[in-house]
């Protein structure tokens, strides 16, 4: 058997935009802060024609600003910019909903309602450094279904976008612990609506977690 290891045939530019999209996630990119160019090759370990063509690709999509021939700011996670982020994402879940539910009963549900309620049962319990991120991905998880149900490659892809934005907009404000509680009910609520088939009480419960969570926020 030929164990060569096979040549990475991703293009550099691709590998260079994912690294950045990497450091935005893990928060080593804040919003609001200048690089240079310099400063990124180093960070991301690219060449500089791969970087800038990550930037491009990442300006594009809102993630940043590019200052010519000095560098880049990273998004601002500003009030108004945040707000439309989180309602950008509140319209194609309700969407997705929508569309789940018009198909009929919503399929693989159970595993999502017990996800959240595991971590809402050990956020009631016991409060550690580890539930904030381990509470992000189970919050994600939901919001990922929901943008499922759109089967739209476009709209799909606008969902995977904002979903960057909100990444970094969650660096500058974090998941505090006491807001873990009320976001897995409301999760819970959202998800018991669409067990039920009722699109109105889907909604409405997509709706008050949005407002829930720009209320917390200060927003």
């Amino acid at each position: 058997m030929n164990m060569t290891p096979k040549p990475d045939t991703q293009p550099q530019y691709d590998r260079a935009f994912d690294a950045l999209l990497q450091a935005l996630r893990a928060g080593k990119l804040r919003s609001g802060t200048y690089f240079s160019m310099p400063s990124l090759v180093e960070e991301l370990g690219f060449p500089i024609a791969a970087i800038r063509e990550a930037t491009k690709r990442a300006e594009q999509q809102s993630l940043l600003k590019i200052l010519p021939k000095r560098g880049i700011t990273v998004m601002d996670a500003g009030p108004e910019f945040t707000r439309h982020c989180m309602d950008m994402r509140a319209t194609l879940d309700k969407e997705g909903a929508r569309r789940l539910l018009a198909r009929g009963p919503v399929q693989g549900l159970d595993p999502l309602r017990d996800s959240h309620q595991q971590m809402l049962d050990r956020a009631q319990q016991n409060m550690t450094p580890l539930l904030p991120p381990q509470a992000i991905t189970v919050d994600l998880s939901l919001h990922d279904a929901l943008a499922g149900g759109l089967e739209n490659p476009l709209l799909v892809q606008c969902y995977a976008e904002n979903r960057n934005r909100i990444a970094v907009i969650q660096n500058s404000r974090p998941l505090l612990q006491d807001r873990i509680v009320p976001a897995m009910q409301e999760h819970l609520s959202i998800i018991a609506a669409l067990q039920a088939g009722d699109t109105n009480a889907t909604i409405a419960a997509i709706d008050l977690h949005l407002a829930q969570t720009l209320r917390w926020w200060g927003l």
